[in-house]
């Protein structure tokens, strides 16, 4: 299993530019991926934490960081949430409250490392997008 604590580089600089591409990215995946299921198509990326964390993670390196109601990025020393404006963060007292033993638990590295193959598949894509468009 994935220690997702530990510092990750980055394989692409961090910029606002980039959040801003990466945003829109990962809520169209968020989008397809609820249509993949059959639910409702999302408004905004409200229960999208675990895999964009985890997509920014693997683009832009540092660490993820949270606790049960939510999870982000710590780049650089700067707090970085995709899913910042999401309703579902908005309604936690303190989403970015860090419980470093949470990330320790067997069943939520299982559960992270579930979500790796899908979320891999997006880093290529926006990886591949970035370098088109420069």
């Amino acid at each position: 299993m994935t220690d997702w604590t530990i510092n990750r580089a980055a394989q692409l600089s961090y910029s606002y530019q980039h959040f801003a591409h990466a945003k829109v990215f990962v809520f169209d995946k968020w989008c397809e991926q609820a249509t993949d299921r059959g639910a409702r198509m999302p408004t905004d990326l409200s229960g999208a934490c675990k895999y964009s964390s985890l997509f920014m993670n693997l683009v832009f390196g540092g660490t993820i960081c949270g606790h049960y109601e939510h999870q982000y990025n710590l780049i650089d020393g700067r707090i970085v949430d995709l899913s910042h404006d999401a309703m579902d963060v908005g309604r936690i007292i303190n989403p970015y409250h860090h419980e470093p033993d949470y990330f320790a638990i067997p069943e939520k590295k299982a559960s992270l490392d579930g979500c790796l193959p899908r979320v891999a598949r997006w880093v290529v894509e926006f990886l591949k997008e970035v370098k088109e468009a420069a």
